[in-house]
């Protein structure tokens, strides 16, 4: 069960770092307060996870999630480069968090 809020917590955090892009500074009132409360629940399911995973594996995926999935929508939603080298990187973080997995 601490895997799976795990995964929904590094989801919540691609949803706040592609939300910070549109609350144009905290102006717009509604992706200011969806962002936010992605923020909130992010950090709760991480802090919940942690109670039975370890911290540095946890933490790690959690951001892992959150970098990976945070370039792709950057790639997808606002046409940010796709070079190998990048997409080199994102492969590295995926295995990255794959072997942490694997190592629990």
């Amino acid at each position: 069960m601490a895997w799976i809020a795990l995964v929904i917590a590094g989801l919540l955090e691609v949803g706040w770092a592609i939300g910070l892009k549109y609350t144009e500074g905290f102006t717009r009132p509604l992706p200011t307060t969806l962002t936010l409360l992605s923020m909130g629940a992010s950090v709760a399911l991480l802090g919940w996870a942690m109670k039975s995973l370890p911290v540095g594996t946890a933490y790690a995926v959690w951001v892992g999630i959150g970098a990976v999935g945070t370039v792709i929508l950057g790639i997808v939603l606002f046409k940010e480069p796709a070079g190998v080298a990048r997409l080199v990187s994102v492969g590295l973080i995926v295995a990255g968090i794959v072997g942490l997995k694997l190592s629990h």
